[in-house]
């Protein structure tokens, strides 16, 4: 043992093991992380070497995944392995992800394509719906400089009130949704399947998506307009049809 205690760890071997302050990891304790230590007297308290993994398994998900600890809690008392399935398949997730932004096209080339402003491309960036780096635009970048240039070739011009800003509605509800589907491909697929075959399902489902999200907008646009055409008032100015 150490310190007299076999391969049991003090509190500060702990600590210097896992990388983990020793303040945080009483924290951990407190909060039920972690299972009681081996007490050899009141104030004399030994733990077990995968006190280790563990600690270091609940401060990446705290944050690299910003888990809350009751969450952390309730996902290790269920099974860790499926926590550090939870870890390898984010790590692929964000792995390819990026992989597909790695491209970039120059700002120049960008000015010399398509027929935007400077200042409405930095004013893209500045609202987070554009992200360059020094080197230039990514390939979704790309698409999203595609798709306004398009927008403002149709007539969608700043004369008549269309401005970059109106990409902020699209912007958030994409976060809100975003997140939804991460947590449901985590609850989902995260230990019940190799991370390989899990992102080639997520790559079979991207176009599909896309047509989905396409026809979905469509049709509640559609809704949308019928729902406000029947709650037109009527020539008395009552709105009830019926009459």
């Amino acid at each position: 043992m150490s310190g007299g205690n076999g391969d049991l760890l003090r509190m500060g071997e702990l600590a210097e093991a896992s990388g983990v302050p020793v303040p945080t990891i009483k924290h951990y304790l407190r909060e039920g992380l972690l299972p009681e230590p081996v007490k050899t007297s009141r104030n004399m308290a030994y733990y077990p070497p995968e006190f280790v993994d563990r600690i270091k398994l609940i401060k990446q998900l705290q944050e690299e995944r910003y888990m809350p600890l009751r969450v952390i809690k309730d996902l290790l008392e269920e099974d860790p392995d499926r926590a550090r399935a939870l870890i390898e398949l984010g790590d692929k997730l964000l792995e390819h992800a990026l992989a597909s932004e790695s491209e970039r096209v120059s700002a120049a080339e960008v000015r010399g394509r398509y027929d935007l402003p400077q200042d409405v491309l930095d004013r893209l960036a500045e609202l987070g719906v554009l992200t360059p780096d020094k080197k230039g635009y990514s390939p979704s970048d790309i698409r999203i400089i595609e798709a306004i240039s398009r927008f403002r070739a149709g007539g969608y011009e700043e004369r008549i009130g269309f401005t970059v800003y109106d990409t902020l509605r699209y912007k958030d509800a994409m976060g809100d949704l975003v997140k939804q589907e991460v947590d449901v491909i985590m609850e989902r697929l995260a230990g019940e399947m190799d991370p390989d075959e899990a992102m080639a399902l997520i790559e079979a489902g991207n176009q599909p998506l896309n047509d989905l999200l396409a026809a979905m907008h469509t049709k509640a646009l559609v809704a949308e307009l019928e729902a406000r055409r029947g709650a037109e008032p009527d020539s008395n100015g009552s709105g009830d049809k019926s009459k």
